[in-house]
């Protein structure tokens, strides 16, 4: 645990002079006080009394008997940041990290919204009977492998829609007629028994040979 709040401590008095390097904090400032840092750094007021400490130690910043910080050299605190070879503190990275997980959260409830939808659509489509949805994989290698949509002349040649198309774990509705097929794709089609018959059979019949 003492460990742990020794990097904590250190840490803060790195970004801290991270801030004063990237002009932030010029010399001269007088920056919050420490239970305001300690708000900011979601830390105790003990833990910003060692991170100003640190920084007091090495000329970078001075305490007043009111307490108050003062900025004193931007150049001390380069000479800080570059000994301790950190471009950026541990906290910053943190944060970093922090914005990202949230990022992915986001877009992990954004895909599973996507895929609610998908199931009560397709749900919805199974009731519509003869037109359940049918998935058909085309295979490597298929006629169909390599071409667009529209090359396909697909509605055409199948009496069969595509409501959309997996491929891998992406998920597209509707594909326009400019979606070029690749193999391994999963089509879910709707059509009469007979459509789907004609797509499995039209979609991967054999490549033609030159």
């Amino acid at each position: 645990m003492a460990e742990q709040d020794t990097a904590v401590y250190q840490s803060i008095a790195l970004d801290i002079a991270q801030r004063i390097v990237s002009g932030e904090f010029p010399a001269g400032c007088r920056i919050s006080g420490r239970s305001l840092l300690a708000g900011q750094y979601h830390v105790s007021p003990e833990t910003i009394r060692k991170a100003i400490g640190l920084l007091k130690d090495e000329n970078i910043v001075s305490v007043s008997q009111g307490k108050e910080i003062v900025i004193v050299s931007e150049q001390k605190a380069y000479e800080y940041i570059t000994k301790h070879q950190y471009l950026k503190s541990a906290y910053s990275l943190k944060q970093e990290l922090q914005q990202l997980l949230q990022q992915k959260r986001d877009i992990d409830r954004k895909f599973d919204s996507l895929l609610t939808e998908i199931v009560e659509t397709s749900d919805r489509l199974k009731n519509l009977k003869p037109y359940n949805p049918v998935e058909i994989r085309v295979r490597a290698n298929s006629y169909a492998e390599g071409k667009t949509i529209g090359d396909l002349q697909f509605w055409q040649n199948t009496g069969a829609t595509i409501i959309a198309l997996r491929r891998g774990t992406q998920i597209s509705i509707s594909p326009g007629p400019h979606v070029i097929l690749l193999g391994d794709d999963v089509l879910v089609i709707v059509g009469s028994e007979k459509a789907y018959e004609r797509t499995e059979a039209f979609i991967n019949q054999a490549r033609e040979t030159e």
